[in-house]
């Protein structure tokens, strides 16, 4: 027999749910405190824990987007629906910007990107113009915390979020964020500072620009 939550954790339970039905993978903590407004995202961890422990989530740690919920299959997934992806907010070229949700369809499929994106996001800003992304391009963006060196990777810090080449340094334990234009500097990220230090949202896997 499952053990008793409390009416708080089957919010969040069904928020997980929720989320996963709509957009094929689940919220992270600063969302989840967003929704429930808590003070920060470690509320929400405590009843993430509480609801690991109890046997209603898995969660897998330094994992933005690690949560799952044993037997239950987000069949509504758009990517796997053939719709188009969702554009599911800003992020920045440039210095990082506080993520916020401004959720918005889009024609593109899925399946026209090698590995297939899971989501679209706008990009604010002109640090990555060599790569050839620019102010006002949809980046398309395949979740995955795995990363290997030289990627072009959309990355959270803290709650601020930014797309920069993802460069291991000789030291492990430092990560380099590099931009690809020469007015912007290298954001250098210390993994000692905490699981909230540096978290991989995705790779990018295309990029789709828009007639003015």
């Amino acid at each position: 027999m499952a053990k008793k939550i409390t009416t708080r954790q089957q919010e969040i339970l069904d928020f997980i749910k929720e989320s996963m039905r709509e957009f094929g993978y689940p919220p992270t903590r600063h969302e989840i405190s967003r929704r429930f407004n808590f003070g920060s995202a470690n509320a929400a961890d405590s009843h993430l824990r509480a609801l690991h422990r109890k046997g209603y989530i898995d969660l897998r740690l330094h994992t933005s987007r690690g949560i799952s919920i044993p037997g239950f299959s987000a069949l509504t997934n758009t990517a796997e629906a053939g719709q188009g992806l969702a554009v599911m907010g800003l992020v920045a070229a440039g210095s990082p910007i506080e993520y916020y949700d401004d959720k918005q369809p889009c024609d593109v499929p899925a399946n026209l990107f090698t590995p297939s994106a899971d989501y679209m996001l706008r990009v604010q800003g002109e640090s990555m113009i060599k790569a050839g992304i620019y102010d006002g391009d949809l980046l398309a963006v395949h979740k995955t915390s795995e990363v290997r060196s030289g990627q072009i990777v959309v990355a959270r810090l803290e709650n601020e979020v930014t797309v920069k080449r993802y460069l291991q340094s000789a030291d492990p334990n430092i990560i380099r964020l590099e931009p690809e234009n020469d007015n912007y500097r290298t954001i250098e990220v210390d993994l000692r500072r905490g699981s909230d230090a540096l978290t991989i949202e995705g790779i990018t896997v295309g990029v789709v620009r828009l007639d003015p």
